[in-house]
């Protein structure tokens, strides 16, 4: 199965609820991901507030063109949940 986000929601800072097709919902906080040119602008929380789920690539988006994979959210969202750890050792999120 591959993973998609259905639903995102700016909550505050840089942290986003999001939903996903498995049917597990979290929040993430992005602010790590924010590095590199297309990510710098970002860091102004209102143009990152400007998220949106783009349902082709099923994955958050912003309007300059930013976007995420959908696993590394996942990441983000579940990242201290033990039953997820073998997966994303297995995405390369942690050694």
């Amino acid at each position: 199965m591959f993973l998609h986000v259905t639903k995102a929601k700016y909550i505050k800072d840089y942290k986003v609820e999001v939903s996903f097709n498995n049917g597990r919902k979290g929040v993430a906080d992005l602010f790590e991901a924010l590095r590199g040119p297309i990510f710098e602008p970002l860091k102004d929380k209102s143009i990152f507030a400007n998220l949106h789920v783009d349902e082709e690539l099923a994955t958050i988006v912003w309007p300059n063109g930013a976007d995420l994979a959908p696993e590394y959210i996942y990441f983000k969202a579940f990242r201290d949940e033990s039953d997820l750890q073998v997966q994303f050792k297995q995405w390369g999120y942690i050694d």
